[in-house]
């Protein structure tokens, strides 16, 4: 099945548990262990054909450690890194950066949902860029109180379970959009065949 979603994600205590990161003298990531389900969330959203970006904050040689360590790399389409970008979220140049790698346009962004556990830069920064925005509220750190009116969740899961059944209800609300838009420009067709042949 063609899926209509499209995500983007952060790592850091929405997909890998920030406590488990085990780090070299240099400060890089060389291990870490996933949050609790993320793994096969992570691996069944991949097989089902949705295509995912990892857009966080960091360093790449420490994203690539990680995901290499646990084998899921080959579930990101593209890597979006601080690093490389060089801004972090919630500047927009990591999602324009995420929208050119992707093939993505304007026309795109109501497909989009941004995954993330920081109220302030992945929540902030997908509804100032306007996308739709996912809070993973899974880990007691950072923020929990949404300070300015942008940090404010479209959408709130506690677990990746959860996030797993929203991803589903996104994507079927999505494609019975798409069908409603199919037969009433087919009918809006009809309708004008029928108007221009009375004239």
């Amino acid at each position: 099945m063609d899926r209509g979603l499209i995500i983007f994600t952060d790592s850091g205590d929405t997909m890998i548990d920030e406590e488990s990161q085990i780090f070299d003298s240099r400060g890089i990531v060389t291990g870490a262990e996933f949050i609790p389900g993320a793994e096969q969330v992570l691996k069944s959203l991949y097989g089902e054909g949705y295509r995912i970006a990892l857009v966080a904050d960091g360093e790449l040689e420490s994203f690539r450690n990680v995901y290499r360590e646990n084998g899921c790399g080959h579930c990101f389409e593209q890597w979006i890194v601080s690093e490389t970008v060089g801004h972090q979220k919630p500047h927009a140049s990591m999602f324009d950066t995420a929208m050119e790698k992707m093939g993505l346009s304007e026309a795109d962004k109501s497909r989009i949902v941004m995954i993330g556990n920081n109220l302030k830069k992945d929540i902030a920064g997908a509804n100032r860029y306007g996308i739709t925005s996912i809070w993973l509220d899974w880990s007691p750190r950072y923020y929990h109180a949404a300070e300015e009116p942008d940090w404010q969740p479209d959408y709130t899961v506690k677990t990746p379970q959860e996030l797993y059944q929203l991803i589903h209800r996104l994507e079927e609300e999505l494609q019975t959009a798409r069908k409603l838009s199919l037969v009433t420009a087919a009918f809006t067709g009809i309708l004008y065949e029928e108007e221009y042949a009375g004239t």
